[in-house]
């Protein structure tokens, strides 16, 4: 069921309706429980299977870890959460992934692998409510949260719909307070939440959807288009997946809201970024926190001096990489940003104090700070080339294309794309200069009702025929 489709519409109008109703919180989050249930098994009933089992053993862990001081036995529980939420995501996504490796690793030395490969169907969501069940079991473990006797509100904690198959990644600790909150519809905001849908269904099935038909012919057969085709495609991509994961963020945050609950942020206007550690600031925010506090610091982060800083920076976003999926294009993109960030704090501790540019105004300011951010969107997308091409081959086909400007074949784009860049980043800028979505609350109900009914309009007649799934379904 995508965000999209009619059919949700109709799913959120009854479980709103009823939510509202229901007075007593208990109830309220048994309802959105078994609409959340509902919503999940409407991609495939067997997905429920191992989040069920996962959900069940995490609480049942949690518990233990509030009866128990023992040290050995505290760690022995962990140990069993941390193993049953990794065995069940590396089982559904890396397995494939694993055995074609070494069974590539084999043929090279003249011996041939005896296993069969399974056709294994990857969950929907599975790498986001993994990381919402072990943020949960290792604050526990770290005692920084109180465990959750109720099975409820952890089953939902893993569970809630608007984030559940493609984020954002929620805290445990941000998150499940929430559960304890009678609330009121007096107090959501009604117009923000619609305002803010209306801008993620707009990015989502007008921008990223339209964008789609021209990207996707690119990557598949890279060869056959021009050095400019292979580079406007790769600028396309960045608005279409920004504009798609952004846009169900929106909507996500937005349905979340109108049930009156807080999503964290995940987006805050991330090709604006002057480097790549700022892109990372503002990109995917809930993936960039999560990898910090649960990998990079228990790694040792920046606290052994400037070599294991960079290589824990390195094994950081090498794991990011491959937690997106089982590629070794995700390794090389993950690799990409890691570079980038040693690159970038070398520079911020070693050469930037030496030439004296900290705090220069002017200008020279200005013209620098926007170099800064055209050079960051070069690099992220030289690095959005491996997260999209279908495989290494092609990737470093259309990279070489991207950076030396030249390419063998002669077929055209199709779109004047940098037409289209200009007009997006007219909107992109007025949006981030406006803010819509807070500013319709200061407007009188009939003005809003009547702009609100007309941007509607303007958003449906850009909206294609053919439903697109989201980009970040498959993570």
């Amino acid at each position: 069921m995508l965000f999209i489709e009619p059919r949700f519409f109709l799913f959120f109008l009854v479980v709103f309706a009823v939510y509202w109703a229901i007075p007593a919180n208990r109830y309220r989050k048994l309802w959105l429980l078994g609409a959340s249930w509902l919503f999940y098994s409407a991609w495939d009933w067997r997905f429920l299977i191992p989040m069920l089992a996962v959900t069940g053993i995490d609480w049942w862990v949690g518990v233990k870890l509030g009866e128990t001081a023992d040290p050995v036995r505290r760690h022995r529980l962990v140990v069993l959460a941390l193993a049953t939420n990794l065995s069940n995501l590396f089982f559904f996504k890396y397995f494939n992934f694993f055995a074609d490796s070494m069974a590539r690793l084999l043929a090279t030395f003249g011996a041939e692998a005896s296993w069969t490969t399974l056709n294994i169907v990857l969950p929907v969501g599975i790498s986001f409510y993994t990381f919402h069940m072990l943020s949960y079991v290792i604050d526990v473990y770290r005692g920084e949260l109180q465990p959750r006797r109720s099975l409820l509100d952890i089953a939902l904690f893993a569970a809630i719909f608007p984030q559940l198959v493609a984020g954002p990644i929620l805290r445990a600790s941000g998150f499940l307070p929430q559960f304890d909150e009678k609330r009121s519809f007096a107090e959501v905001r009604v117009r923000a939440c619609l305002t803010l849908f209306l801008i993620g269904y707009f990015k989502k099935a007008c921008v990223s959807d339209n964008i789609s038909p021209f990207v996707d012919p690119v990557f598949a057969t890279p060869a056959i288009y021009s050095a400019d085709a292979l580079i406007g495609a790769t600028l396309l991509y960045a608005v279409q997946i920004y504009c798609d994961f952004s846009g169900y963020t929106d909507m996500a945050l937005a349905s979340a809201g109108l049930l009156g609950y807080h999503l964290p942020l995940n987006f805050e206007w991330p090709y604006f970024a002057r480097n790549i550690s700022e892109f990372w600031r503002r990109w995917h925010i809930s993936l960039s926190t999560w990898l910090r506090d649960y990998l990079y610091v228990p790694l040792g982060g920046n606290r052994h001096g400037a070599v294991m800083r960079y290589r824990n920076l390195m094994l950081t976003m090498v794991l990011g990489g491959l937690w997106h999926g089982a590629s070794w294009n995700f390794v090389i993109w993950g690799t990409l940003h890691g570079l980038a960030l040693c690159v970038h704090h070398l520079f911020r501790g070693v050469v930037a104090p030496g030439l004296g540019l900290a705090g220069r105004a002017g200008p020279l300011a200005w013209l620098g700070h926007l170099v800064a951010v055209a050079f960051t969107f070069w690099w992220v997308c030289l690095a959005w080339i491996f997260f999209r091409a279908v495989d290494l081959a092609e990737a470093v086909e259309i990279a070489r294309a991207y950076v030396t400007l030249d390419a063998p074949g002669t077929a055209p784009l199709g779109l004047d794309y940098r037409l289209l860049l200009v007009v997006l980043g007219i909107l992109h800028w007025l949006a981030r200069r406006f803010r819509p979505e807070l500013k319709v609350e200061q407007l009188p109900p009939v003005a809003f009702a009547a702009g609100f009914g007309a941007a509607t309009a303007i958003v449906l007649a850009f909206v294609p025929g053919e439903y697109r799934p989201f980009v970040y379904f498959q993570f």
